[in-house]
């Protein structure tokens, strides 16, 4: 079964053993699993002159924090309930609006989307 790929996460991420989920996730964002276990790969980064991601599985009852922000794949190991907890955003009413998250923001760059 193909990953699914999202923009905006829900508040809580239900997969099924088999599935995964692709997700571009800001820095100092929390992961929490409510059910199941899976296995997340962080976000690419550098170690001298070679890239790497690192994996860890996660268990009922696990919190994760990202330290760096990118694109993290979720590999769900058994049926999984999972929360993000995104970083709230401060506002003032004299700042323009608020633009998308960093990362999508790349992305669109990217992509010309």
């Amino acid at each position: 079964m193909s990953p699914t790929t999202l923009d905006r996460l829900p508040d809580t991420v239900v997969l099924q053993p088999g599935e995964a989920l692709r997700a571009a996730l800001d820095p100092a964002t929390w992961l929490e699993m409510l059910e199941g276990r899976a296995l997340l790969v962080s976000p690419p980064s550098w170690f001298g002159e070679t890239v790497f991601t690192a994996k860890t599985v996660l268990n009922e009852g696990d919190v994760h924090r990202l330290e760096r922000g990118g694109w993290i794949e979720l590999s769900a190991l058994a049926p999984v309930r999972l929360r993000v907890h995104a970083q709230a955003r401060q506002q003032t009413a004299a700042v323009r609006p608020a633009e998308p998250r960093p990362v999508m923001r790349l992305v669109r760059l990217l992509t010309g989307s």
